[in-house]
């Protein structure tokens, strides 16, 4: 196990290897970091955690090593909160800046892309993609790829209600970068087109900007379906 400088281990924490850890990351009691995966066909193989920088990482929160079968590893990144009770499952990829609300769940293969935010008590069913600047509301079942730049909240149906754009200004987005998803979004969420004809009829016009590029993309990639 390798522990960066700098590293504030409250009491009580728990940690094993092979595990690599960078500098200035707080452990609070009774976090169990690094234990092996929660999966049948581990057999014991050396699989990985390697966590990041300048994370905080709250009480009896669990995050497991890979497993031979995911590639070996799972991935923290930097600068991300993870709340109480939060379980970050084998071959997990978390990217930077992300939040991880009270007893958020992640099954095994989940990636959290950047700047997300997943609400507490949400389960995240395993091989998902939550997307860039995505915001889950609290006690959501995720079983398909979220969408980036989205709110998705369970009401009675899971769906996208819009664009997250409070969050997107707080990211100091412009509001040309806001304009150009919102419409995106509209076009996606607000018209009567199904979503290959809103791909279709997105990808026709000009001066798109990156950020709806990068929108494109995500679905088009989904091999599960997004939440609409």
């Amino acid at each position: 196990m390798e522990l960066g400088e700098r590293c504030h281990l409250v009491s009580h924490v728990a940690i094993e290897g092979p595990t690599k850890i960078g500098a200035d990351n707080a452990f609070f009691p009774f976090c169990s970091i690094g234990m092996a995966p929660q999966d049948l066909t581990y057999a014991g193989e050396p699989t990985r955690l390697e966590i990041g920088e300048h994370n905080t990482i709250r009480e009896f929160v669990t995050i497991n090593r890979g497993t031979v079968k995911g590639g070996g590893l799972t991935r923290v990144g930097n600068h991300i909160l993870v709340m109480a009770y939060t379980h970050i499952a084998h071959d997990c990829v978390i990217g930077d800046h992300v939040i991880l609300a009270n007893a958020a769940t992640l099954g095994g293969h989940v990636t959290v892309e950047e700047w997300a935010t997943v609400g507490a008590l949400c389960p995240v069913h395993h091989f998902i993609r939550i997307g860039a600047h995505s915001f889950i509301g609290g006690g959501t079942t995720i079983t398909r790829d979220v969408l980036p730049f989205s709110k998705t909240s369970a009401a009675r149906d899971v769906q996208a209600y819009g664009l997250n754009a409070v969050g997107l200004e707080r990211r100091g987005f412009s509001k040309e970068r806001i304009r150009k998803i919102h419409h995106a979004y509209k076009v996606l969420l607000a018209s009567k087109l199904n979503t290959s004809q809103a791909l279709e009829k997105l990808k026709a016009e000009a001066d798109r900007g990156e950020d709806v590029e990068m929108l494109i993309r995500f679905i088009e990639q989904s091999e599960r379906g997004v939440i609409k």
